[in-house]
């Protein structure tokens, strides 16, 4: 991983690390003897810890079998990973908990935070309509968790809570893979625009809440996904599809252009956006160097 990758990580980390213990002073501290910052994770099959368990889906959409979870939980928990995903690495590192499932959430884990994220969601409601939870579905879930906290918690603390956490955010992959065909009439830039679009409301949203401190995961190199190769007939399974590779590229330039708009428009949004495509690449060019290393892990 190249040091601007480590970097950047860190950076997210100490968003979340940074601020532990802060709570005591806002009446927290009967929920644990040593309250954390929260983390709220939004997204995909990267991010989701089993949301997709709880929804009426179809079995490519879940993964509450083996080989899933088997070399960590020894389990399936409805991770799309054998082991554990970047949001538990990530709440490793802060000293948080497991981020549990909305579906599986308690108000007492409110305050460590929620994740909301489901395998096979999109920016779009269209995308996997009905098979997956959309990230405007989810902002709704996080609305529900807000009230829910402004009940117990008060005005005051909740504010707190939500300006202080952190809101992880891997979505946009599944819009690039499966286009619904409503959008065929658009060119390229204006359906990366649609998408970059819906994202931005929703982050609207959740800084409206009292959001400030943001974490993004850029795409990965999508025409080099094992599934797409697979299927793809002219390398043999052996070669990337440029032209995904190349909409994953657009995709992230104009995420990262309205991110920079978004920190001059919105007074104290601060935001790590993590060069996943490179780190990728380079395990892709050189997994060797990479193999073992608790930087392997972490992506």
């Amino acid at each position: 991983m190249g040091n601007s990758c480590i970097n950047q990580l860190r950076f997210l980390i100490f968003l979340i690390a940074s601020l532990a213990g802060a709570y005591q002073s806002y009446g927290f501290h009967h929920l644990s003897p040593k309250p954390r910052v929260p983390l709220f994770v939004f997204g995909d099959s990267l991010y989701d810890p089993g949301n997709n368990n709880y929804i009426n889906t179809t079995p490519d959409f879940l993964a509450n079998f083996l080989p899933y979870g088997e070399t960590f939980f020894e389990f399936a928990t409805g991770r799309f990973s054998d082991g554990r995903l970047i949001p538990d690495f990530i709440a490793k590192y802060a000293k948080l908990p497991l981020i549990p499932p909305y579906f599986q959430s308690s108000y007492r884990q409110f305050v460590y935070g929620v994740n909301f994220a489901s395998g096979g969601g999109g920016a779009l409601v269209e995308t996997h309509e009905g098979k997956a939870i959309d990230l405007k579905t989810q902002l709704r879930y996080f609305k529900n968790v807000e009230k829910q906290l402004r009940r117990e918690l008060g005005k005051e603390g909740t504010d707190q809570l939500l300006a202080n956490a952190v809101y992880m955010f891997s979505i946009g992959g599944n819009d690039l893979l499966a286009p619904n065909p409503i959008f065929s009439s658009f060119s390229t830039e204006e359906y990366v625009g649609i998408i970059v679009g819906n994202f931005t409301e929703v982050l609207k949203e959740v800084y409206k809440a009292g959001g400030r401190k943001f974490g993004f995961l850029s795409l990965l190199p999508l025409g080099c996904l094992p599934y797409v190769r697979a299927h793809n007939a002219e390398g043999n399974g052996e070669t990337c599809v440029k032209d995904l590779t190349d909409l994953a590229k657009s995709y992230n330039a104009a995420l990262a252009q309205k991110f920079k708009q978004l920190r001059k428009q919105l007074k104290g949004f601060i935001y790590s956006n993590f060069d996943f495509f490179n780190a990728v690449t380079q395990r892709l060019s050189n997994p060797s160097k990479f193999q073992g290393s608790e930087e392997w892990m972490l992506w």
